[in-house]
């Protein structure tokens, strides 16, 4: 559905984007993450055909975006950052505008507006001057611009930035419902809401490409340790040493017991060198020594952490985000 091929951005020395290369099928939801100044906006403002590219070539559904602009575009929902909005207009009147100019035909304007208000949960606020709308409002009005003529790719650039928690889930939710119709490509700095959403990652980081897969097999593929919580029933003490005793266990440092554990439990987060075989030997070493094993669980690594071995902080200095 969209292929992007070397495609790359200078300003005079600066570099926003270098050699990006990616492609994304029809129906996946793709997100970019980076921390500001990384060139998500540059590489989103290339692919919708705002910005031409310094080299490179997108293709979106077989049409070259330099090429065949207007065929390419048309195929494009793209709700920037700050969504493109007219704040004197009211909200249905805006969508039956944007509508109009998107090439929706007149006898299903009318129809096409209501429908789109009802999916993103706007209907009510219709008549409502745009200027007046809370945040969270806005924002799902520019969504609702987005997909107004039903295109098959969205492309979201930092879609809840500003809104408050409980506005943050609504338009989360609603992106994950549009994902299952339409090709997605969403930029965000936010960790969960790139993990809440997506099933592909690509991780900026000084408009270079460092990181691209899954959010499971990236945290499999940087971490160089394992992790797991024991919990046993038994003196701390005694755990302790037999822990200390099993070799390819690098640390292990006591965790509050869960609530519904009695005195006489104790547990441990336990980090182990990656591909270590330790939960045989641990579990051998710990019957031996009569102290039952009452939970042993995995845990991976957050997107989170990933994110900053691969980037080296949470965020890097720059103009463009």
């Amino acid at each position: 559905m969209i292929e992007v091929r070397n495609l790359s951005k200078w300003y005079g020395e600066k570099v926003g984007a270098s050699r990006i290369d990616f492609t994304v099928q029809r129906g996946e939801v793709l997100g970019l993450l980076g921390p500001n100044g990384s060139g998500k906006t540059t590489i989103m403002k290339m692919v919708t055909g705002c910005m031409p590219p310094s080299e490179g070539t997108v293709v979106v559904d077989g049409y070259d975006i330099l090429d065949s602009p207007k065929e390419a575009t048309n195929r494009i929902g793209f709700l920037p950052e700050v969504p493109p909005l007219y704040p004197e207009m009211r909200v249905r009147e805006y969508l039956a505008f944007v509508a109009a100019i998107r090439g929706v035909e007149k006898a299903k304007r009318k129809g096409r507006v209501e429908q789109t208000m009802q999916r993103v949960s706007i209907t009510q606020v219709g008549e409502r001057l745009i200027r007046n709308l809370s945040k969270g409002y806005k924002q799902r009005v520019g969504l609702a611009q987005a997909i107004i003529a039903d295109p098959p790719v969205l492309i979201l650039d930092e879609p809840t930035v500003g809104l408050d928690p409980k506005q943050m889930a609504e338009v989360r939710e609603l992106i994950r419902d549009l994902g299952r119709e339409h090709t997605v490509i969403l930029s965000s700095h936010i960790l969960p809401e790139v993990s809440m959403i997506c099933g592909r990652v690509i991780i900026l980081n000084r408009g270079r490409i460092i990181a691209e897969d899954s959010t499971e097999n990236l945290a499999r593929g940087v971490a160089d340790t394992g992790r797991f919580t024991l919990t046993v029933k038994g003196s701390a003490g005694d755990a302790e040493r037999i822990l200390s005793s099993i070799a390819g266990i690098l640390s292990f440092s006591p965790m509050e017991s869960a609530p519904h554990l009695e005195t006489g439990y104790c547990s441990f987060l336990v980090v182990n060198a990656k591909d270590a075989a330790v939960r045989v030997p641990l579990f051998t070493a710990l019957s031996a020594a009569a102290i039952p094993i009452i939970e042993l669980r995995s845990i991976g690594f957050s997107l989170e952490e990933v994110f900053l071995q691969l980037t080296g902080g949470p965020e890097a200095e720059g103009e463009e985000s």
